[in-house]
C-alpha cells in the first residue's frame, strides 16, 4: 500500500472515531461562535464527540426535556443587524434540522424549555415568546416594553417567567392569571363555555442596577439573584414581595452568567472582562473566593449532581471545568473557538 493512501486511512480513522461516536446518554452542550456550531462533549471523557452546524452569530443553547432536541439563538446583537431564528439539532442523529424562522421577532437570545415548549427572547422586539416543537411555529409572544429583554426563565409549572432587561435595568416578574369572567346571562350560542377564557399575564418590574445580565433563581423559588453588568453588583430580589431585599458589592464589573449550585449554597459568576469567576456564599452573601480561568467568561453549566461547573472562556477558546467541592479548575474542554452557550442534556 503506498504511503499516501496509509496516511489518508489513519486520517478517516481519527475522524469515524471522533465524530462517529453516539450521543452519551448525558452530554454538554457547547457553542462555539467562531465556528457556528454545536459541540457534543462527553462530560466522562471531557472529549467531542460530536459537532454540528448552528447557523450565525450563536449565543445560547437548550435541550428539550428529553434530550433529543437542541435549540440555539441565532442572535446578531438587539440593533438594526439582528437575526431572526432558532437553529435545530437532532443530538440522537447528530444533524442539524431546519431552523425555525421567528420573523420581526428579532434579536433572539434567552433560552428555556418549559411544558413542552421552547422560551425564547426577542431582544430587538422588545418581547418574548415561545415555540411549539411539534409545529415549528410560534404559539405564544408578549411584549416587554424594557431595552434588551435578554435572558429568561419559566418556571415548569408555567406559572411564572422571569426575564432581565439590560438597557432597562430590570427584572421582569411575569405571573399568569385568568381574567374576571363577565357577569350576567349565560354566554349565546357558540360564545366561549364558561372558565375557557385564555390565561392573562401581569408584569411587575423590579429596578435591580444597571445591565442587568446573568440571572437565577434559588432552589427553593424565593429569590433571583441579577448580576449588574455596568455598575458590578449583584442585586438579591425577594420574588413574593417583588422588591430588592439586598445589593451586593460584588465587584463583577462585566458580569455575563450568574448561576447557583444545585444545592442552592453557592453562586458562580462569570465576567467577560474579568480573569476569575466570582463565588459567593449564598446565605451570607459574601465572596468566598476568585477562581482564575483565563482572560474572561460567560456561559456557566452546573452539573445536574452538583459536582461540577463548567464556565466558557470565549477570549481564550476553552472550557474549564470547576470542582465544586475544592473551587479548582480541574479540567479543560476544547469544542471550538470563542465558545459561550452551555446547556446539559438528558436523553431518555
Amino acid at each position: 500500500m503506498r504511503r499516501g493512501s496509509s496516511w489518508l486511512i489513519c486520517v478517516l480513522i481519527f475522524a469515524t472515531n471522533l465524530f462517529g461516536q453516539s450521543t452519551p446518554r448525558e452530554s454538554l452542550l457547547v457553542l462555539s461562535k467562531h465556528d457556528h456550531t454545536l459541540a457534543v462533549v462527553d462530560p466522562a471523557t471531557l472529549k467531542v464527540v460530536a459537532k454540528m452546524p448552528v447557523g450565525d452569530d450563536p449565543h445560547e443553547v437548550i435541550a428539550t426535556a428529553d434530550g433529543k432536541t437542541a435549540y440555539v439563538s441565532n442572535y446578531g446583537g438587539g440593533g438594526a443587524g439582528a437575526l431572526h431564528t432558532l437553529a435545530v439539532i437532532d443530538l440522537v442523529n447528530q444533524k442539524a434540522l431546519a431552523p425555525i424562522d421567528l420573523g420581526a421577532l428579532r434579536g433572539p437570545h434567552g433560552l428555556d424549555f418549559a411544558g413542552g415548549k421552547v422560551w425564547f427572547t426577542a431582544e430587538a422586539a422588545k418581547a418574548f415568546g415561545s415555540v411549539d416543537p411539534a409545529s415549528g411555529r410560534v404559539d405564544f409572544i408578549l411584549g416587554s416594553g424594557q431595552n434588551r429583554t435578554h435572558m429568561i426563565f419559566v418556571t415548569q409549572d408555567m406559572s411564572r417567567i422571569f426575564t432581565t432587561n439590560i438597557q432597562s435595568g430590570t427584572v421582569s416578574i411575569w405571573e399568569k392569571v385568568r381574567p374576571n369572567l363577565p357577569s350576567g346571562p349565560p354566554p349565546a350560542a357558540g360564545g366561549p363555555p364558561p372558565g375557557a377564557f385564555p390565561p392573562d399575564w401581569n408584569q411587575s418590574l423590579v429596578s435591580v442596577g444597571a445591565g442587568s445580565e446573568g440571572f437565577d433563581l434559588t432552589p427553593d423559588g424565593k429569590e433571583l439573584w441579577s448580576a449588574n453588568a455596568q455598575d458590578g453588583t449583584i442585586a438579591v430580589v425577594n420574588i413574593a414581595e417583588k422588591k430588592v431585599a439586598q445589593t451586593i458589592a460584588a465587584n463583577v464589573r462585566g458580569a455575563n452568567r450568574l448561576k447557583f449550585t444545585p444545592d442552592g449554597k453557592m453562586a458562580f459568576v462569570s465576567s467577560l472582562n474579568g480573569a476569575d469567576v466570582a463565588v459567593f456564599d449564598v446565605a451570607g452573601r459574601k465572596e468566598l473566593k476568585r477562581i482564575p480561568v483565563g482572560h474572561g467568561a460567560a456561559g456557566i453549566q452546573m452539573q445536574p449532581d452538583g459536582a461540577r461547573a463548567f464556565v466558557a472562556c470565549t477570549p481564550d477558546n476553552y472550557v474549564v471545568v470547576i470542582d465544586v467541592k475544592s473551587l479548582q479548575v480541574t479540567g479543560h474542554v476544547d469544542a471550538g473557538p470563542n465558545p459561550d452557550g452551555l446547556a446539559w442534556a438528558v436523553q431518555h
